[in-house]
């Protein structure tokens, strides 16, 4: 189960081209010193955007806030199983959420 679903995240990853996956037991994206992707060990991806962003993101893809190790994940959305059908589209709001680390401060 583990290895089908982190193909699945590399596969998103993979559509984005700014920026490669990180991490071996904890695979993740970063840029400008923030994490703004995850895949956690309930093999469940979270993308990170603005709290404004994050509200509104939960509503839409009718989610709930991520959650790693049982610590909840600031800013993160759990992304539906249902919508991994589509990695096209996750692949947008993943680009999205580089977009909006990049915009921060430097770590």
């Amino acid at each position: 189960m583990w290895d089908e679903k982190l193909k699945v995240y590399d596969q998103l990853v993979e559509k984005c081209s700014r920026f490669d996956r990180k991490g071996k037991t904890m695979p993740y994206t970063s840029a400008n010193g923030h994490m703004f992707s995850l895949f956690n060990k309930d093999c469940e991806i979270g993308i990170r955007f603005s709290k404004e962003v994050q509200e509104k993101y939960i509503k839409e893809f009718n989610s709930s806030i991520y959650k790693s190790y049982g610590a909840v994940m600031k800013g993160y959305v759990l992304i539906p199983e249902n919508m991994l059908e589509d990695l096209d589209n996750v692949s947008r709001y993943l680009d999205e959420s580089y977009d909006y680390v990049m915009s921060l401060e430097p770590k």
